[in-house]
């Protein structure tokens, strides 16, 4: 059986990727090819200085054109970038490259060598530069994708904010009964396309307890007829749930998928179960995007003590 490979950005070269990724390599095999997406000359440095011994082939891209002579389980197409020092503090130094490395991975997704793609960490405060809020809504304008969803996975269920990462004061504005039935939608696609099974969804309310001291309450006024509507049209939902009992275990054992009103509001209780057991997929796309659930983490540059965990968890779903 002839497997897909894996098209890998391999992120901000001032992260944590390299080690992660060296450290899945060395001791995880895939069925899949992979092909990695980033710097020789700085890859080849980290191998070197992680004391590995893994080993690569180089695919020779130009003019929008791949060459592949011989696919091996680890390839490579190198993406220029002209770094002296092994680690150095995150900038805006690396946005010309990380531009590249992502126009790559697109055009070879375009043309459907592949339909699984995987990002490194990166920085949104340096490569985004408040054009986009997030990498979900940049790979959105860049495949002209109009209805996209986050998801927060890990086999035992999942989460998905409604809004992604918008400052808290323009959360309320941005919730409206199109954008929840939108969500569950897609939602329910993927879960019927990947998993073959309807997903049972709880969606939380916005305001503490789903109540407001205000006169207009979003919980009443917007998720609860958003919630009857999708009931009617036989979609598995239920709600909305207080956001600070929906995740206690006897409630979580109910629902495959668990829908929030903004970030923080689903992101941290998951990660608190969970860790780095988690893996962020983006839905809508053409293909299949997954990344690690964490960020840069440029605190831990060179100390060899990162968990490849969700790396390893994001190959291994796109493995087929």
């Amino acid at each position: 059986m002839n497997y897909k490979p894996i098209i890998i950005v391999a992120g901000e070269p001032n992260s944590i990727f390299f080690e992660i990724f060296i450290k899945t390599i060395n001791k995880k095999k895939f069925k899949s090819p992979i092909i990695l997406i980033g710097s020789k000359k700085l890859l080849k440095k980290q191998i070197r200085y992680f004391k590995s011994k893994i080993k690569f082939h180089e695919l020779n891209y130009s003019k929008k054109k791949l060459r592949i002579d011989k696919l091996n389980m680890f390839n490579l197409i190198d993406i220029e970038y002209d770094q002296e020092i092994l680690f150095d503090k995150i900038s805006n130094k690396s946005n010309k490259y990380l531009t590249n490395c992502f126009k790559t991975a697109l055009e070879i997704l375009k043309k459907k060598i592949s339909n699984k793609f995987i990002n490194g960490p990166i920085s949104k405060k340096h490569f985004l530069n408040k054009n986009f809020i997030g990498i979900t809504e940049y790979l959105a304008k860049k495949t002209n994708s109009k209805n996209v969803a986050m998801i927060i996975y890990n086999k035992s269920f999942s989460v998905s904010p409604l809004t992604t990462h918008l400052p808290v004061k323009y959360i309320s504005k941005k919730i409206t009964k199109p954008i929840i039935i939108d969500k569950v939608k897609i939602i329910n696609s993927f879960w019927k396309k990947h998993f073959n099974k309807k997903p049972n969804i709880a969606i939380t309310g916005l305001n503490p307890h789903c109540e407001s001291v205000d006169v207009y309450n979003e919980d009443e006024k917007i998720i609860k007829p958003s919630i009857n509507y999708l009931q009617k049209n036989k979609y598995n939902v239920a709600g909305p749930f207080p956001a600070d009992t929906v995740f206690i275990k006897n409630n979580r054992k109910k629902f495959d998928v668990i829908i929030g009103m903004y970030h923080d509001q689903v992101l941290t209780p998951f990660k608190t179960l969970f860790e780095y057991d988690a893996i962020n997929i983006t839905v809508g796309l053409p293909f299949i995007r997954v990344s690690p659930d964490h960020g840069p983490n440029e605190q831990m540059l060179g100390k060899n003590l990162s968990n490849p965990l969700s790396l390893y968890r994001s190959i291994q779903f796109l493995d087929f």
